[in-house]
């Protein structure tokens, strides 16, 4: 559930003495309803227990029932009715950015004797424009109207290469539950969690607040929740998760933060955008080729101005061009700069264009910055290009042969460390996509 690795917000919890738990019907060992405190930078685990609720408080213990599993539509975790969703913020005072996107295909979860074909949706995540964490996530509905989570592959980065999967877990593997992360009808004092593996993977969630009104991208958004978590390490963070959107923010604009930028259709506009969207286009294609001048630099700004006179853009995304556009201007050789300022061009298309059109850009983008950091011979920057060529690629799905072979061309010089052929690559990539 996000955001696992980079968000670890909130105070630590007492962490000394007994605790009221049960696991209740999860297959979990646990020392007489004790969930241990685990150190996630060592993983040691405590002898201390987790405050866990008591499981009269529980809303999660019965076995849930999934007839029609992958329509997940209930209004606080749409995962079925909403394609893609863009969030924006910062993490350790560096611009974070997640992409995550439904998945074409379900996945088969067997759980306690049952085969349930599951929504998967990917998650993408980057720290100042690069990859740092990816999962694939698998939800069903159960046919109360309750949102299950039946499991994850993680896959956290450094340097653009796998660092670790820890996080990952599937339901009926190794002793993992399903677990609930939404109930049909949450309401105040509700727990459940979202995460049930003690040891590998655990967050218990209380629902704090319902009927909340929250200022969407597009406006007010009634309906709303917040939630308390409380993790593996004793840490805890405040959720909040509206309808159209479901998770919609972690954090505060003067911390770490994440929060939703944009979502479709939710926020899908019909009819052609603005023509000073056009404009934009053009402008900041003339910071992509890794030559940038403050003049360059200027253009966009100017272009940006005017496209926000003529359109109604959500504030999040406003403060990301705004921020990515004074770094580029304070140092035009910022590339991490320039890819962010093409990443937020990308969100900004989105809301007029179907997700396919828009992921083909983003391929675009992830092509040219190939070939830049290929010729700067940054070998950590090209395997994280390559993976996020991936990444999108398996959003679109379909049969392109040649484009595939491109991509196994790149992965296998990026695997090599082979900067002149992923350069070569990259050529033909930005040919073939665009």
């Amino acid at each position: 559930m996000r955001h696992r690795n980079l968000l670890a917000l909130g105070a630590a919890v007492l962490l000394a003495g007994a605790c009221a738990g049960n696991d209740g019907n999860t297959g979990n060992k646990t020392d007489g309803g004790c969930v241990h405190v685990v150190d996630e930078n060592t993983g040691r685990t405590a002898a201390s227990c987790l405050p866990t609720a008591p499981a009269g408080a529980r809303v999660d213990l019965a076995a849930p029932a999934f007839t029609h599993p992958t329509p997940v539509t209930n209004p606080l975790h749409p995962s079925s009715r909403v394609a893609q969703t863009i969030y924006g913020g910062q993490v350790d005072d560096k611009p974070f950015r997640t992409e995550v996107t439904r998945l074409p295909d379900p996945k088969t979860i067997t759980w306690d004797g049952r085969t349930i074909p599951a929504l998967a949706a990917q998650y993408a995540a980057y720290s100042d424009g690069r990859i740092e964490e990816v999962a694939v996530d698998w939800f069903a509905q159960a046919d109360d109207g309750s949102v299950w989570y039946l499991g994850e592959d993680v896959f956290n980065y450094a340097d653009g290469v796998v660092a670790d999967t820890e996080g990952t877990w599937q339901a009926g593997r190794d002793g993992a539950p399903g677990a609930m992360i939404m109930p049909a009808h949450p309401a105040k004092g509700d727990v459940y969690r979202p995460e049930n593996l003690p040891g590998v993977v655990f967050e218990e969630v209380r629902v704090k607040a319902t009927g909340q009104t929250v200022e969407g991208p597009y406006g007010k958004v009634a309906g709303a929740i917040t939630v308390h978590e409380l993790h593996m390490d004793g840490s805890t963070e405040d959720k909040v998760f509206a309808p159209g959107y479901g998770e919609f923010s972690t954090g505060s604009v003067d911390g770490d933060l994440e929060a939703v930028s944009l979502a479709v259709p939710t926020d899908a506009e019909q009819g052609a955008p603005p023509t000073e969207l056009a404009a934009l286009d053009r402008a900041v294609g003339t910071v992509r080729d890794g030559t940038v001048t403050r003049e360059d630099v200027a253009s966009v700004r100017g272009a940006w101005t005017a496209y926000r006179a003529a359109d109604d853009v959500p504030a999040l995304l406003v403060r990301q061009m705004d921020r990515d556009l004074d770094a580029l201007e304070k140092a035009p050789a910022d590339r991490a700069a320039a890819l962010r300022v093409e990443q937020n061009l990308t969100d900004l298309h989105l809301r007029y264009e179907p997700v396919a059109a828009v992921d083909q850009e983003r391929l675009g983008v992830w092509a040219r910055q190939l070939g830049i950091d290929a010729r700067a011979g940054d070998t950590g920057a090209v395997a994280g290009d390559v993976t996020s060529l991936e990444l999108v690629r398996q959003r679109t799905g379909g049969e392109d042969a040649a484009l595939d072979a491109e991509l196994k061309r790149a992965r296998e010089a990026a695997d090599r460390k082979d900067t002149q052929e992923a350069g070569r690559v990259a050529g033909r990539l930005v040919g073939e996509v665009g």
